[in-house]
């Protein structure tokens, strides 16, 4: 299996719960290498009776900072090491929950992008089973941008969704190609005509859930929101739909149906995923949410290894080849 260099340092609960999760993960087979400062690492690797290899950085990137700056001025920094790792060959994927910001900028000025890639883009897989790009990485983007989303949110969809031909929608207020923005309507053209693609035309933000496509494109901003208003949207109605099975009449049923309620719960915790993948670098990159849990990191890791053990970047390269671009 590919091997996974973890920003052991990089999170609200580092290093504890990253380093609980890269022993998780290792225990399922994952090959992982911790990097950071090994005089913190250490004490938690011998609490939980684990020899994983640690890769000394004598720094760290804190949410304040500049990220363009900091990689460039801090090249002990955790994410900075591990991103060389990759670069360097000795490792195939990154999984950071520390700061987005430097993720996005060692993958891009380290690690570097594919050939032909304008921007990388973060792929979210919802409970759905359903990817939405880009979910922050480009707030502001043009057609060609969105275009080549689409190609690497194909990609991803392929690798873990496992489907032979994903269907790829773009985002719009309306189905018929005329609708929407110059950036949609000049998008829609150049979408459609991007050899390999299935490319469906036109979705909405109501087909999210509805099996309508695999891959949904759209720029950072709105996909952020389509991303948090999911995760508050399906809290919300697992919470209202569990206070209203508390009523007398429903606690017989209660006992028989719970299992199925957790199992639910569990498919849209965003931690079973653990991550999101930033897409377009010559490595595979795993951004976690900065209160990572050891669950939410050794899912994400195996996520990571599992991107490279299938091929992901090549994948991507060979798509972006057909764009043109």
């Amino acid at each position: 299996m590919a091997r996974v260099v973890v920003d052991a340092m990089g999170g609200d609960h580092a290093p504890l719960e990253i380093v609980r999760g890269a022993i998780d993960a290792a225990s399922s087979g994952v090959d992982v290498v911790l990097v950071g400062d090994r005089s913190r690492i250490d004490p938690v690797l011998a609490r939980f009776g684990s020899d994983l290899p640690i890769v000394e950085a004598s720094e760290v990137v804190e949410m304040g900072e500049d990220p363009a700056r900091a990689i460039r001025e801090k090249k002990d920094a955790s994410i900075t090491v591990a991103a060389r790792l990759v670069k360097d060959g000795e490792a195939q994927a990154l999984f950071s929950a520390g700061s987005t910001g430097a993720a996005l900028a060692a993958s891009a000025f380290v690690i570097g992008r594919l050939p032909g890639v304008s921007r990388p883009a973060i792929a979210s897989i919802f409970p759905t089973r359903e990817i939405v790009l880009d979910v922050g990485a480009n707030l502001e983007v043009g057609p060609e941008q969105l275009t080549q989303f689409g190609v690497m949110g194909y990609a991803v969809a392929k690798v873990f969704l496992e489907l032979e031909d994903p269907r790829v929608g773009l985002v719009n207020i309306g189905e018929e190609a005329g609708k929407g923005r110059e950036l949609e309507q000049v998008a829609h053209g150049l979408l459609d005509q991007v050899e390999g693609l299935n490319f469906i035309g036109n979705v909405e933000g109501r087909d999210l859930g509805r099996d309508r496509a695999d891959v949904f494109v759209t720029d950072g901003y709105t996909g952020n929101v389509l991303l948090k208003t999911g995760e508050g949207t399906s809290k919300a109605l697992f919470r209202v739909l569990m206070e209203a099975l508390q009523a007398d009449e429903y606690q017989a049923a209660l006992a028989e149906l719970l299992p199925a309620f957790m199992k639910l719960r569990q498919q849209i915790d965003p931690e079973t995923m653990g991550g999101a993948h930033l897409v377009g670098t010559k490595g595979v990159v795993v951004i976690g949410h900065g209160a990572s849990s050891h669950r939410a990191a050794a899912n994400a890791i195996t996520m990571a290894a599992e991107g490279a053990g299938h091929g992901l970047v090549d994948l991507v390269a060979d798509g972006i080849g057909h764009t043109g671009r």
